[in-house]
């Protein structure tokens, strides 16, 4: 006795993943057209907030002693250099939108994109 699966239930499951890869973008687009633009970029060190700095302004910040250098830059931030064995920090590339992050696990550092009147909620 032949296994054979209708050809009608093959084209009912390619239809169903069609639709569900058609949601799952559509969803994607709408989230990334929406996301506006950060003002400020909020560094945290070890758990503690050091500082915010605004995205207009151009400026290098070592941080860690020096073992991060964070860049921002042209409405951008980046980490420019780590010493961490991985560098996914500085591999992130730029950040400039709400809700962005670059984050550094051996070194505890991070970078977050928040607006003006954004509450941070801390990470413990």
């Amino acid at each position: 006795m032949k296994n054979t699966t209708p050809k009608k239930k093959i084209v009912y499951d390619i239809i169903l993943g069609a639709a569900l890869l058609l949601i799952a973008l559509s969803v994607f687009i709408f989230v990334e057209c929406t996301r506006t633009g950060g003002e400020l970029v909020t560094v945290e060190l070890d758990g503690e907030e050091i500082g915010r700095y605004p995205l207009d302004t151009d400026v290098r910040l070592p941080l860690k002693d020096g073992k991060n250098v964070l860049v921002i830059e042209d409405g951008k931030a980046y980490m420019e250099s780590a010493d961490c064995p991985d560098k996914v920090c500085v591999r992130t590339g730029k950040i400039s939108r709400v809700g962005e992050q670059i984050v550094c696990l051996p070194n505890r550092v991070f970078i977050r994109v928040v607006g003006e009147g954004d509450e941070i909620l801390p990470i413990n």
